[in-house]
């Protein structure tokens, strides 16, 4: 009797522990790779108030909503460790989201990272923008201005 209630007790426990040991799926998989011409990766933590503020403005403002058309908006979480799929500046591969962010030199958020079809960084923007400007870097990079003319010049002549 004795060897039945310590088998059900070892079962019990092994049972319990497994549940934590949860795998990732390839559904569960976060896919980050550029589907098109124009990427936009926002790297953001849960404990940033502007990375709130920065969702706020894409869902409720309409020159960023109109701006956004045509580019594939993605997000990583600094502060998980959940697994990501990737191609950014020649490497490809799976890893962590926050191992990507590291990876990528994030050391603020938001972070805006802009890439290209290849996953080659267009531009990279460290902290909140606000929206008139924000809407105005996402046409600079819809319309590949960033291959002719600097942003600074850019904004000065569009967005002022």
């Amino acid at each position: 009797m004795r060897k039945v209630w310590r088998l059900a007790l070892t079962l019990l426990v092994l049972a319990s522990c497994s549940k934590g040991n949860k795998e990732v799926s390839t559904a569960e998989l976060k896919d980050i790779t550029p589907k098109g011409s124009h990427n936009l990766l926002i790297v953001e933590s849960e404990s940033c108030i502007y990375c709130k503020q920065l969702d706020k403005d894409m869902q409720k403002d309409e020159r960023i909503k109109t701006a956004l058309s045509g580019i594939n908006v993605y997000k990583l979480n600094y502060d998980s460790n959940a697994k990501v799929r990737y191609k950014l500046e020649g490497k490809e591969g799976t890893t962590e989201e926050n191992s990507l962010a590291r990876m990528l030199g994030v050391n603020s958020f938001p972070y805006l990272i802009f890439y290209d079809k290849e996953g080659k960084v267009i531009l990279s923007i460290p902290g909140y923008v606000e929206p008139k400007t924000l809407a105005c870097l996402l046409d600079y990079i819809k319309k590949d201005r960033y291959q002719d003319t600097k942003l600074q010049e850019y904004l000065k002549r569009e967005c002022t």
